[in-house]
């Protein structure tokens, strides 16, 4: 996992990860990541992660969240998924979560 690239906020790393291609917005489910409406859904074992970015709200716990760029060769996608962490992550199987730290 490449994270060499550093950002000063969620929307320059977001703008730049789709000028490389990660041109698709995943939804986290409980057991998968789903796009386009729902249509592909990619299980863990489906995709990889290919960069993580975390970023901290200076006084609101709620603007933390972490930024994945993630890529599945099954499905010939690259894309994000932007997510809370803390108290404002959603429940996930074991397996998403350890796919995800």
């Amino acid at each position: 996992m490449n994270n060499m690239e550093q950002y000063d906020s969620l929307l320059q790393a977001i703008e730049a990860l789709r000028k490389q291609g990660y041109t698709e917005d995943f939804n986290l489910k409980s057991n998968s990541l789903d796009c386009r409406d729902a249509t592909i859904q990619l299980h863990p074992h489906d995709f990889d992660i290919d960069k993580v970015f975390r970023f901290y709200g200076p006084s609101d716990v709620d603007d933390e969240s972490i930024l994945y760029a993630i890529a599945s060769e099954k499905y010939n996608l690259k894309g994000i998924l932007v997510n809370g962490y803390g108290v404002s992550s959603d429940p996930l199987t074991q397996e998403m979560v350890n796919k995800l730290n």
